[in-house]
């Protein structure tokens, strides 16, 4: 994965990234590394978690690779503390970190509802409330959480998933109008349709389910990481969107202005 250049947005600042070890999450990783910043990236799997390090470093800044389960608030709490003690500061938490699967709603058993919303919703809330906390202490720093369109429009088979991210969505909008008078913004990236391996395998497993979500997008085609990325960049930049806080960017090439299809179209919502 490359990541593009860009000037040094970031230089001298300190970033977390969680599911920093794929897709998006690693491609955000190595945008804050290209613009300067140092960057801790975190997830379960220490290898990819590591490659993403290596190939921050590449652009000489420091690197971390982090394992840690976001579900877990004392190894959160603790993970964050090191980090901003260890820097000597912390500027942005990037919340990506998720687990998405698609299923009709009457056969999503409770042990799956969990598993969603416990990554998403309070994995997002644990790690919030870590990096909040000094944030809030220096005056300054920016939240990021990377949600769904659907957090807002619904979806057949994402009931789990889009309970979880509108929740992320009214938490983000919260703590924005809460903390912003004390220098903190907290924002939404809505990616759409991202061709990375972990939403083809969840989301259009087929050719045929491929077919169909391309066809759901205006634009005519997928993005990339690399894309959703520089979007992000420019969201956790102070000096470009320093007046931006409780609000939501959608890079999906319009697809939530139509009807998504990721679903198998069995029940609920076909092409």
């Amino acid at each position: 994965m490359t990541a593009v250049t860009a000037p040094a947005d970031f230089a001298g600042q300190v970033a977390i990234v969680t599911g920093g070890g794929s897709g998006i999450g690693r491609a955000v990783a190595l945008r804050w590394a290209v613009g300067g910043g140092d960057v801790v990236v975190v997830g379960r799997r220490t290898g990819s978690l590591e490659e993403t390090a290596g190939l921050a470093e590449r652009y000489g800044v420091r690197a971390e690779a982090a394992a840690c389960d976001v579900r877990d608030a004392d190894a959160v709490g603790a993970l964050v503390d090191r980090v901003a003690a260890d820097h000597g500061r912390l500027d942005a938490l990037v919340n990506n970190a998720a687990g998405n699967f698609v299923s009709a709603a009457e056969d999503l058993s409770p042990g799956g509802w969990r598993a969603v919303v416990d990554i998403v919703l309070n994995g997002t809330f644990y790690c919030t409330h870590a990096a909040g906390r000094h944030m809030l202490a220096a005056g300054r720093g920016a939240v990021l959480n990377v949600i769904a369109s659907y957090a807002w429009h619904g979806h057949p088979g994402t009931v789990h998933s889009a309970a979880a991210k509108g929740g992320v969505l009214a938490m983000t909008r919260t703590l924005a109008a809460e903390w912003a008078g004390r220098g903190v913004r907290v924002n939404c990236l809505s990616p759409g349709p991202t061709e990375t391996e972990g939403a083809g395998a969840a989301l259009w497993p087929t050719d045929e389910a491929r077919q169909r979500v391309l066809a759901s997008v205006p634009a005519g085609r997928f993005t990339t990481p690399e894309e959703v990325a520089e979007s992000a960049a420019f969201l956790l930049d102070g000096r470009r969107a320093g007046y931006v806080t409780g609000d939501v960017l959608t890079v999906d090439g319009g697809q939530w202005l139509g009807r998504a299809v990721y679903t198998d179209g069995t029940r609920g919502g076909g092409a």
